[in-house]
């Protein structure tokens, strides 16, 4: 994410949530990478599910995020998974 993409998003956050709000995250990650993501949320609700033909696994998880900066990070920091796709 570019500095440009990240306001944009800060930007649809704001007007869509108001703060502390319930923020649900999705993933998709190859195979072996899911417990990189799933640390990411240690001390939230998180679930999984694998592909119908096991090469990727889904990862939900919903967390009660303070703003819209604390969204922001999360996603920075599931970005530097090697191949993570966020939904």
């Amino acid at each position: 994410m570019d500095g440009k993409s990240i306001a944009s998003f800060k930007e649809k956050l704001e007007k869509e949530y108001n703060w502390p709000a319930l923020y649900v995250f999705k993933f998709i990650v190859p195979r072996g990478k899911e417990d990189e993501i799933k640390n990411l949320f240690i001390h939230h609700e998180v679930s999984e599910k694998a592909s119908s033909k096991g090469n990727y696994v889904s990862i939900t998880s919903k967390v009660m995020a303070q703003s819209s900066e604390k969204v922001i990070e999360y996603y920075l920091a599931a970005n530097e998974v090697e191949g993570v796709i966020a939904l």
